[in-house]
């Protein structure tokens, strides 16, 4: 069974389910206007809930201008929580991982697709010392591969596992453990608590990786090809109007200076427009290393 560590690193604190109603936008009568209760919109919780609410409180607001109607920000503790709001679809507008839209897909439709560090997609790697002597995949065979989050965590657990068993390896082979997050996992393989860390693609650039760490020591013995960021998603049960309102709203944020500002204070460069087949390389590797593909 999966151990879990939890690194003094860790970006996440216990919080309560927080709840912000934001104001009711004033504006002319539209389409979208005059449907019972707010619009619930749910954010995948890489950040605590306090921070998840200073990022995202900026773009409900502006959904709420847009639309033309009030607007609600649900943030969550843990990931556990999160995936209970997508179960019970309590979530009108959600944003999360890709491995959480393909169990979803049933009850919601991908709109739209985040842009972060000024791309549309990220892959999965695998992250080792320089001087561990490992400089091929089937090393790690008997090993500890400490991964950021948890088995449904889509590119920092699911694609490096997939790189593993391409290469020929079994999941029994190898000794899973678990960081809080994708950056404590590559902080702990510094810290030589594993033969390898599964995390990003741009892992190594991220400033706070580089401030706990000296980088140059470590590199990556494995990357996937590049898959399409986070997902945002709507009910099935939404209007094809409201639908195509938020979608629009969503890719026009990097067209103006305001919805830049929006963007950056959510530490995204851009949205895209996005359809459910993007997901299709996700799904192959989901039905590889979890055996299902929904």
């Amino acid at each position: 069974m999966a151990s879990h560590l939890v690194s003094n690193q860790a970006l996440w604190r216990p919080g309560f389910l927080l709840l912000i109603c934001l104001s009711t936008a004033l504006g002319p009568a539209g389409a979208v206007r005059g449907a019972d209760g707010p619009l619930l919109v749910g954010v995948f919780p890489r950040y605590n809930a306090a921070e998840t609410t200073t990022r995202y409180t900026p773009l409900a607001n502006y959904l709420q201008e847009r639309l033309h109607r009030k607007v609600a920000l649900l943030t969550s503790k843990d990931f556990q929580s999160f995936w209970r709001g997508i179960e019970d679809r309590r979530y009108d507008i959600v944003q999360y991982n890709q491995y959480h839209y393909i169990r979803s897909a049933k009850t919601y439709q991908v709109i739209a697709h985040n842009k972060e560090f000024g791309k549309s997609t990220m892959a999965g790697a695998l992250y080792v010392r320089k001087d561990s002597g490992i400089t091929d995949l089937k090393q790690l065979r008997g090993g500890t591969v400490l991964f950021g989050g948890g088995e449904d965590a889509m590119i920092s657990y699911i694609v490096p596992v997939y790189l593993m068993l391409q290469a020929g390896l079994k999941k029994d082979e190898f000794k899973s453990q678990f960081a809080v997050t994708p950056i404590n996992s590559v902080i702990g393989v510094y810290h030589k608590q594993a033969e390898a860390a599964g995390s990003a693609d741009n892992a190594l650039g991220q400033p706070v990786i580089r401030n706990a760490i000296n980088t140059d020591e470590l590199t990556a013995l494995a990357v996937s090809e590049q898959l399409l960021q986070l997902p945002w998603a709507v009910k099935r049960t939404t209007s094809a109007s409201l639908r195509d309102a938020i979608q629009s709203a969503l890719v026009d944020l990097e067209n103006t200076e305001a919805g830049r500002n929006i963007l950056k204070t959510a530490l995204l460069t851009g949205i895209g427009k996005a359809q459910d087949k993007d997901y299709d390389p996700h799904r192959k590797m989901v039905q590889a290393v979890m055996g299902h593909s929904n």
